[in-house]
């Protein structure tokens, strides 16, 4: 009874801002850091985290979230997650907002339990090929980890390449809807905003249907099962499999949000479900790094499950693996998991 009258009490509003306010912050240091002389040096691991590689690119977010998490543990208890670090419990100190923030025993502290992965991308970024994302997971209070079910909030904040001059920013409420911005670097003032709505068109061609496979090793196995699941939709579906397009983002988080924004008809990260099936090891999506994505994409119309179809739940936490599969919207996913959940049974052979 306590933990919901706690979180009954919680307010997403002011949260919302000083978070959005941390996703500027690691923008802001990622970008100084792209736009240095030694661009090397981001491409370089540093040490291997709780739950991935850390990249030169990464330290300099890293500064900028102990920065933040300092100034805000100041003034109002929180948890925090991050690879690097782990869980970390901070609050005022005994003489309020002055004195320096002080460790908290763990979650039961009244404020909110905040999962963060400041650059879901980094590979991409660092080489500024592409986009990365800061993605914020945000649950109220409790007295343990949370899970994915307890989020109220999801933001996940783009970080561009070096030649941009806008990013965008996705939110999302659990009651609520998606919305997105897209903001002007140098100014951050609103260029445009919305609400994300998935559309009803249930094609199953002429879009992005991208299988994600990552590790070289394990690429077989999910392209065995790609091929069994469009063999599927080309003899069930009609699917013209000439206008089928792959794409390999290698971010969770800008996988969700192309989902979320009608990019991608489909994505499918089958790395953990493949891995524990066949009793082997590989890199697979971790809680931290996708939550708050999982949030926006759902509350923009989307259906995100489990790899096999099965609800999508787990801890916020480094290191469980996970598997997942989006849908455009629930006319995409009517039609088209079962196919994909016939293409994990067979194993890659159709029948």
């Amino acid at each position: 009874m306590q933990d919901l009258a706690a979180r009954a009490s919680f307010e997403l509003g002011p949260w919302s801002a000083r978070l959005r306010d941390l996703c500027d912050r690691v923008r802001g240091a990622a970008r100084a850091a792209l736009s240095g002389p030694d661009r090397s040096s981001l491409a370089r691991p540093v040490r291997a985290g709780v739950g991935d590689f850390t990249y030169g690119l990464d330290e300099a977010s890293e500064r900028a979230v102990d920065a933040w998490l300092d100034a805000t543990a100041r003034d109002l208890p929180l948890s925090l997650l991050t690879e690097d670090a782990g869980w970390r419990h901070r609050g005022p100190g005994p003489r309020g907002s002055l004195a320096e923030p002080r460790e908290l025993a763990g979650f039961d502290h009244g404020g909110p339990r905040i999962a963060l992965d400041p650059v879901d991308g980094t590979r991409g970024l660092m080489y500024d090929l592409r986009s990365a994302w800061t993605v914020v997971s945000c649950a109220g209070p409790g007295r343990g980890e949370p899970r994915l079910v307890e989020l109220e909030l999801g933001i996940v904040a783009e970080i561009p390449d070096a030649r941009a001059a806008r990013f965008r920013v996705l939110e999302a409420a659990r009651s609520g809807p998606c919305t997105v911005e897209e903001r002007e670097l140098d100014s951050g003032s609103a260029v445009r905003s919305g609400v994300l709505t998935a559309d009803s068109d249930p094609r199953c061609d002429h879009g992005f249907f991208p299988f994600f496979r990552y590790e070289p090793a394990q690429r077989p196995a999910v392209a065995a099962v790609e091929a069994d699941f469009f063999a599927r939709s080309a003899r069930e579906e009609r699917a013209d499999l000439r206008h089928v397009f792959d794409d390999q983002y290698i971010s969770n988080a800008g996988q969700l949000v192309l989902l979320a924004l009608g990019t991608y008809r489909m994505i499918a990260d089958l790395r953990a479900f493949l891995a524990e099936r066949a009793g082997v090891r590989t890199t697979t999506s971790k809680p931290y790094d996708l939550a708050g994505a999982v949030l926006c994409a759902q509350r923009a119309g989307c259906v995100v499950t489990a790899g096999d179809g099965a609800p999508l739940d787990f801890p916020l936490d480094c290191t469980t693996p996970v598997h997942f599969v989006g849908w455009a919207n629930a006319p995409t996913a009517e039609r088209l998991a079962p196919h994909l959940a016939a293409a994990l049974r067979g194993g890659g052979t159709s029948g």
